[in-house]
């Protein structure tokens, strides 16, 4: 029998998922432990394509069915048949060939994964990869304040005080509370993750964050142990130990490409770099007053602007003028750059962890899920940016993305608080950090448990 510990990772095929998935799978390799990373071809492909395979991670593929993800109701029922199925099998036949998995790991929405372990006999954890602090609302949304929610929410001089967390405005929520979410497969698929923990004693939930980022909201849930294992991003940017560990999609340090060279050709602390994540569409009125509020800045800037939405800008020759536009860049290489000043973002959670972790200030832009909550951390609680007002038709005008931008590009303090975060992030992540530590003693368990 091999003797080797083995884990089974199971994420969405969604690349929030996938870049912190693959980061979170190098960190076990490097531990000792041999990761099978599961999701569907689609992903695999995309993966296997993208990125050096290290030795010690293999991947394994199943169908999403015949859905789109533009109905996505259906295609995370679909997922979950096809991908419960899949995973069962594969679990199986590992041991009956003499490879057992010693323990899966899964992540948000695929909480069938864990269901399946459970249902096996195998030992499994939910790696959230999510701040700490969204975990805890929706907990309490299910556990007693569902209902003060739900009847407050609109009301804009409401705020609800949950365990263990700073007051939290009904428009500070995830987008999947609000009564105007059309996605309902997601607190759904929350409320079951929450169910196949409380079949296990003393469930371990890892989170991609650090202990001095939330360390209030890693203790607010009693009945689960909050353990800090981030920042899951390359470790290149965390302690340089290894230059070839790179995000998914791109060469590292490769300053052949375009937008590194004209970063090159710019000022320290110039540049506005936006982009506005993977998957939410902006309307072409909003990239409009985008373009315009860029434009009015008279900055340089560095947009990430995917294919599907060029064709949105009526006025592409004059913004190329002043600033760059990308169909995809290396974020984490362009936030380290030292040209860059600000960071447009969307606010999702890799996007707001790789800013704190560059020490770039935000001027934050939330469009749904958590994107809004985290928004307000980056403001309130970090202090490291600024929110965007968008009008009474939820557009957010020209005007006000010039005034955020000038408040981020001055602004001495958040500059400075994104500095230390900056520090304690790399801390935290770096060999011999918190969550290096954190992690080093969940494998230790694993380990200990093949021993017995």
């Amino acid at each position: 029998m091999d003797s080797c510990v083995r884990i089974l990772l199971v994420t969405l095929p969604a690349q929030p998922q996938i870049n912190p998935g693959l980061q979170f799978a190098k960190r076990l390799i490097k531990m000792g432990i041999d990761v099978t990373y599961a999701t569907t071809f689609s992903a695999v492909n995309r993966m296997t394509r993208s990125t050096t395979t290290p030795p010690g991670l293999n991947f394994f593929g199943f169908s999403d069915g015949s859905w789109g993800m533009d109905k996505l109701d259906q295609y995370m029922e679909e997922l979950k048949g096809r991908g419960s199925e899949a995973v069962a099998k594969l679990i199986t036949s590992q041991a009956e060939g003499g490879q057992p998995f010693m323990h899966v790991v899964y992540t948000p929405f695929v909480h069938w994964a864990g269901q399946v372990a459970h249902d096996l006999r195998v030992p499994s954890t939910f790696v959230w990869i999510q701040p700490a602090t969204i975990l805890d609302i929706y907990y309490y949304y299910l556990n007693g304040y569902g209902d003060s929610i739900r009847n407050n929410m609109n009301d804009p001089s409401w705020s609800v005080e949950l365990p263990g967390l700073p007051p939290v405005a009904g428009s500070d929520l995830p987008s999947y509370l609000l009564a105007s979410n059309t996605y309902n497969f997601a607190l759904q698929s929350v409320k079951e993750h929450f169910e196949v923990l409380d079949a296990q004693n003393n469930p371990k939930v890892l989170v991609n964050s650090f202990n001095a980022l939330e360390s209030g909201a890693l203790r607010a849930i009693e009945k689960l142990n909050l353990v800090a294992i981030g920042p899951l991003i390359p470790s290149a940017f965390l302690d340089g130990n290894d230059p070839s560990d790179n995000s998914f999609g791109g060469d590292l340090f490769d300053d052949s490409r375009e937008y590194i060279k004209w970063l090159d050709s710019e000022p320290s602390d110039s540049v506005i770099y936006a982009a506005f994540g993977s998957y939410s569409p902006i309307a072409k009125q909003q990239m409009e007053e985008i373009a315009h509020g860029l434009l009015a800045c008279g900055r340089p800037f560095l947009w990430v602007v995917r294919a599907t939405e060029d064709e949105k800008l009526s006025c592409k020759e004059k913004l190329e003028q002043q600033g760059m536009i990308v169909p995809w860049c290396s974020q984490v290489e362009v936030l380290s750059h030292p040209s860059i000043g600000c960071f447009l973002s969307h606010c999702g959670w890799n996007s707001s962890m790789e800013s704190l972790v560059s020490g770039v200030p935000v001027v934050a832009f939330p469009q749904w899920a958590d994107q809004v909550t985290n928004a307000k951390l980056i403001e309130d609680a970090w202090k490291t940016g600024t929110r965007v007002k968008p009008n009474l038709d939820h557009l957010v005008k020209s005007d006000e993305i010039k005034r955020c931008i000038e408040m981020v590009m001055g602004g001495d303090e958040m500059r400075m608080n994104a500095k230390k975060w900056k520090d304690l992030a790399r801390e935290a992540g770096k060999e011999g950090g918190s969550s290096d530590k954190n992690l080093k003693t969940f494998v230790d368990e694993i380990k200990a448990s093949k021993v017995e």
